[in-house]
Parts: structure tokens; C-alpha cells; sequence
């Protein structure tokens, strides 16, 4: 037991993507970061020190005060995994065993040591005392949704690429106890079968899935096209079965033992086209391909629901996993009504592992009851590093930005809904950087939705990506029903619905032959900025207790425009993470075309800054999202 009267655990993933650390004290979440946000790396999957650091100095303790390090899978479980894989498909994939090798004998083996030496290099601690574990991956995630969950029992359903050997699992939590009931294994994985399609249509396994997501609403439902489409997948590609898991037919993929997700000819003798090059043009036929895979993605999601409340019986659901960050399946798996209600991990991916690992430690291992909280405990997900006024001073000052102070709270926000209201684009840096992908409103650029040009203006000119992708609404709590089909809090951004149709507004007849850039301009709703061109969105809800100070702004803009919605986009550029700390959003905001900042109660306007002058091509240090 440590020397505090209080238990402290410190969660950990790594070494595959999205590295994080989390750390809790007798069950509490205090802290969790990405390792990003502090290397600047996108997805890094390297040991999360520089987040471990933070998340001990925000807990106050030091390494020798843990009650345990939990690690956020099994390593020599996983090395099983890929022996026997490459067994049961030799003699292909031996370019990609000898490159495999070599990794896991020198580092993953040896974990253990890795760990302990790199925890060596955040801090000196006794080794004696050092205690690790290691919870299954599905169990970190399972562990991660169930418990800042307000459900004292629920069914709780994970489905990503893969963990060790899992894919999926079907899980009941019950107080601090969780129960796995039903295991999906690999090769036959949902996730993997999404990533497929990620790769051959042109974007980044593990990170472009959100790509794919955003590219489905411009394929045409009504096409032959994209009905031919979904009948090749389930023929040819998976078998789906009525309790949802799913059968992967492997002489089309490659991601087992090869280098690639699929093999290129053969699904380019299916579907009729070569795989998409990163950069090219997107074609009707590739929106198509993306809604048939959407589609069938869906079907499955809602299967395995239904399947996992067959099975446990009970009311409510948990969701987590990467594939749990498809937030069209999660609007479809609400409004199926098959439970009452649904809890999000908003940090579903792998980042999230590393406080389920953390929780599952406390309630399984250590056998600590759980206190329930509602609406959860997840904090609004603000559980990143804050600033002090001398910290934001001192770093915008190496720049010699100028700016004006806002002693009230009140005048500050009537300022920025007169800005927001005249078309200005605001990067907004806030209280606790938020965990997970999303951007909830303290590491976020805001502007009015109202604006039909302003979903290109800021892809093009502030986000420097893709011009078809989609922006989110965040409105106010109580006014969300008045805007959106949304029954429920949506407070992490992760449930697509349909604007009302009082605000919608109708398309074209031609309106599916249109191009993509032409679709764009065309008015779909009184909220054209984050209407999708499916008359979905995907909402966030503010709450004033999670959030005050973005929810008094919301109120300002409201009480201007009469308008409770902002589009609400992450502060950041394409391929870079989410800024972290002032100097960075200071950066951020001189590189692109955002016409105002506000850092806490400092606002800068870009006008008054001095000539930008940097002297790398930062935009080519960035890779590619």
C-alpha cells in the first residue's frame, strides 16, 4: 500500500497508436492525455513519458506513491496471435514475419523491462515496490466505457481492429464486476473489414476511418451502383451472421500476413476500380463504395447489439472499441430503441485503454466497489493540462503578440458572439485540454453555422484538408430537441441525428448526379455549415455544469442571434494533433486564416498582430491524416 491514504493507479497504452496515459485515485479520474498533444507527433505510439509526467504532476504523486501501473493489454497473448497467424498461412507473409520479428524480439518480449526502464526516465522510483499489470486489451476497453458509465449494470459491447486475439467482445457489467460472455477472434474483425475499405479508398489505416464515415452521405442510397456494392461485400467479402459476428473471407484481404490491408487486384476485379491514390480526385463510384461498406457496418453494429442484449438482459449499453467512434452507428443504434439508453468511452480508441486498464485494475484486481456518478465520470472529458494567466503571457510574449484583456467574463463573451456573428472564425483555448479526438469546446475553432461558405472556408483555409468534410454542431443543452432529432445528451460529439425538418431545406431533383464540390454549395438547411448533405449531424450538447465557460458563450451568441449553435472543429491543421499549449495555439492561429483568438481572457485579433515570419515549411514537417 503506498504511503497516501489514497489509492492511485496509473493506466497506460502504447506502442501501437494513439498512446495515452490516465491516472485515478480510489476509483476518481484525475488525469489522461494523449501522448500526442505533448510530442506533437499525430498518433504516436511511442511510451507516453511526456504524458505520464503530466498526469502524475496533476495528481501530485510520484511513481513510488502508485498503487499499481497497469498496461493496457497483453503482450506475450498478442505475440501468440501473430505466431500462429503466420503458422496458419505459411509459407505466405514472410516478408512481413522477418519484419515482425525482430520488433517483438528485441522490445515487445521484454515489456516488462521497457516499462520499468522508461518509468525510470520520468522519475526515479524503488523497483521493489513497482507493481505491473496486465489486463487483456477488450477488457481495458470494456473496463473503460462500464465504468464512468451511470449505469449500475449494463451490457457493454467493443468491436476494433484487434487486440490480442479478440475483435470484438460482448461483456455484462454488473456494480465493479465485468463478465465477458462472448469473444469474436482475429482474422474475423469489423474494424479490420472498415480499415479495408479506409485503405482502398486513399486514406490512413487507424486514423481515416473518420474519412470514410464523413465520404458515406455523398454516395447515392437509390444507385444500383451502390446496392451492387453492398450485395458484393456480404457475398463475397463477409458473412454476417444474426447474432452479428462475422466471417472474413481471406483470400481477398491481406492484412494477416501481409503488408497491405487487401489484395488489390482482387478487389479490383469486385468493385470495378483500382484503389484510390490518396490525393486523387473522389468519384461517385468511391462515395458509393463508402456508404455500401457504411451500410454494412451498421447492420452488424445492430446485430451485435441486439445479440448483447439478448444475452445479458439488460436496459442500457456501453460502448467502446474504435470502431465505437463511428458515430452514424451509434445514431442508428439509438434510435433502434433497443435500450434504454447508451454510454460512449469519448476516447474509444486505443487512448482509452489506458484508463479502462487503470479502472480495471481498481474494481477487478484490487476489488474496489464503485461509486456511481451521474451523468458520468468522465469530467466532460476535460482531463488535459490548464494554463495560468503567467504561463499564457509568457508564451505569447516570445512572439511579441498583442492583445486586449478581459477582466469580466461577461464582456469577453459578448465580444466573441459579435465577432462569431460577423463571420469570424475563432480559435478558442480553454480550461482542461479535453482526452480523446474530440474537441469539446477548449481546444476548439468556433464559427456561425449559419453561413453557407463556411464549411469550405474552413476546411480550405484553416484546416487545410479536404473540402467534403463535414463540421459539428455544438448547441446548447436545453435548446438541442428545438434543432435536432436528439432525444438525449450528446455531450462527446459521438451521435449522429437528423437536423428537424423545420429547418431543413429541399435539394435539387439532380441533386445525386451532382459532383461532390457541387453538392457542397448547395443550401441544405437554415444551418448549412453543419447540416450534412444527409440533413445529418453530429451533435455535441454543452452542459453548464461540464462546461460553463463555453456554455455562457453559446448563451451570448443565443441571446445575440437567437441562434444556440456554433460549428465547433478542433484547433488544429490537418495532420497535426490538437494544440496543447498556448504558444501552439498562438502558432496555429498565425499559420491559417482564423481571424480571431481568444486563450482564456486574452483575445488577439489578427489584424493587430506583428508580420508573421517563420522559417521552416511547417506545413511540410506534417504528415498527411
Amino acid at each position: 500500500m503506498s504511503y497516501f491514504a489514497h489509492m492511485y493507479i496509473l493506466g497506460i497504452s502504447a506502442f501501437y497508436h494513439d498512446s495515452a496515459a490516465a491516472i485515478i485515485k480510489d476509483g476518481e479520474i484525475i488525469a489522461a492525455a494523449q501522448e500526442e498533444r505533448f510530442t506533437r507527433k499525430k498518433h504516436d505510439a511511442g511510451f507516453p513519458s511526456k504524458a505520464i509526467a503530466y498526469c502524475l504532476q496533476e495528481a501530485g504523486v510520484t511513481i513510488d506513491d502508485l498503487e499499481a501501473v497497469v498496461f493496457y493489454d497483453k503482450p506475450l497473448l498478442k505475440f501468440e496471435r501473430l505466431l500462429e497467424t503466420y503458422y496458419a498461412f505459411a509459407p505466405k507473409g514472410i516478408a512481413s514475419f522477418l519484419m515482425a520479428m525482430p520488433l517483438w524480439l528485441n522490445e515487445k518480449l521484454f515489456l516488462k523491462k521497457i516499462i520499468r526502464d522508461e518509468l525510470k526516465a520520468v522519475e526515479a522510483y524503488d523497483k521493489k515496490k513497482l507493481k505491473l499489470l496486465f489486463p487483456e486489451h477488450h477488457l481495458s476497453h470494456a473496463a473503460s466505457a462500464f465504468y464512468p458509465s451511470p449505469f449500475k449494470e449494463a451490457a457493454i459491447l467493443t468491436i476494433d481492429g484487434v487486440g490480442e486475439w479478440a475483435t470484438t467482445t460482448i461483456c455484462k457489467g454488473n456494480a465493479h464486476q465485468i463478465e465477458i460472455l462472448k469473444q469474436l477472434n482475429f482474422p474475423n474483425s469489423v474494424g479490420l473489414l472498415y480499415s479495408a475499405f479506409t485503405y482502398y479508398l486513399g486514406f490512413k489505416v487507424n486514423s481515416g476511418e473518420y474519412k470514410l464515415m464523413g465520404l458515406a452521405p455523398y454516395g447515392d442510397p437509390l444507385s444500383p451502383q451502390t446496392k451492387q456494392f453492398i450485395e458484393i461485400i456480404k457475398e463475397k467479402l463477409v458473412t454476417v451472421f444474426d447474432d452479428g459476428s462475422v466471417h472474413l473471407h481471406q483470400q481477398y484481404f491481406n492484412y494477416a500476413v501481409g503488408l497491405r490491408m487487401v489484395k488489390d487486384e482482387k478487389f479490383k476485379k469486385l468493385f470495378g476500380f483500382a484503389r484510390r491514390d490518396d490525393e486523387q480526385e473522389l468519384k461517385q463510384h468511391h462515395c458509393n463504395l463508402a456508404l455500401a461498406i457504411q451500410t454494412v457496418t451498421e447492420e452488424i453494429v445492430l446485430k451485435l447489439a441486439a445479440h448483447a442484449k439478448q444475452i445479458t438482459g439488460c436496459k442500457n449499453i456501453c460502448l467502446s472499441g474504435g470502431v465505437a467512434l463511428n458515430c452514424v452507428a451509434n445514431g442508428k443504434l439509438q434510435n433502434s430503441k433497443l435500450f434504454d439508453d447508451l454510454f460512449i468511452q469519448p476516447a474509444s480508441g486505443d487512448a482509452g485503454g489506458a484508463l479502462g486498464a487503470a479502472l480495471a485494475a481498481h474494481y477487478i484486481y484490487f476489488e474496489n466497489k464503485r461509486a456511481i456518478c451521474t451523468p458520468d465520470a468522465m469530467k466532460g472529458s476535460y482531463l488535459g493540462p490548464a494554463f495560468a494567466s503567467n504561463e499564457i503571457k509568457n508564451a505569447v510574449d516570445v512572439f511579441e503578440a498583442r492583445y486586449k484583456f478581459y477582466e469580466e467574463e461577461h464582456e469577453l463573451n459578448n465580444v466573441l458572439a459579435k465577432l462569431l456573428d460577423e463571420g469570424n472564425v475563432i480559435g478558442c483555448f480553454k480550461g482542461r485540454m479535453e482526452f480523446g479526438p474530440r474537441a469539446l469546446g477548449n481546444r476548439s475553432i468556433l464559427a456561425d453555422a449559419r453561413r453557407p461558405e463556411m464549411q469550405k472556408k474552413l476546411n480550405l483555409k484553416i484546416k487545410f484538408r479536404e473540402g467534403f468534410r463535414p463540421f459539428a454542431p455544438a448547441v446548447i443543452a436545453e435548446d438541442a430537441g428545438n434543432y435536432f432529432d436528439l432525444q438525449t445528451a450528446s455531450p462527446y460529439m459521438l451521435l449522429v441525428q437528423q437536423v428537424k425538418k423545420e429547418w431543413q431545406h429541399p435539394v435539387p431533383e439532380n441533386y445525386h448526379q451532382l459532383s461532390i464540390n457541387d453538392k457542397l454549395y448547395v443550401q441544405r438547411s437554415s444551418l448549412p455549415a453543419i447540416t450534412h448533405i444527409d440533413y445529418s449531424a453530429r451533435i455535441q450538447t454543452v452542459h453548464k455544469e461540464a462546461n460553463a465557460a463555453f456554455y455562457h458563450l453559446l448563451s451570448a451568441f443565443k441571446e445575440l442571434t437567437g441562434c444556440p449553435v456554433l460549428i465547433n472543429t478542433s484547433f488544429n491543421v490537418r495532420g497535426e494533433p490538437v494544440v496543447c499549449t498556448p504558444l501552439e495555439a498562438y502558432q496555429c492561429f498565425m499559420r491559417t486564416e482564423m481571424d480571431c483568438l481568444v486563450i482564456e481572457n486574452y483575445l488577439f485579433a489578427k489584424k493587430n498582430q506583428p508580420v508573421w515570419r517563420e522559417k521552416t515549411n511547417w506545413q511540410k514537417e506534417i504528415s498527411k491524416d
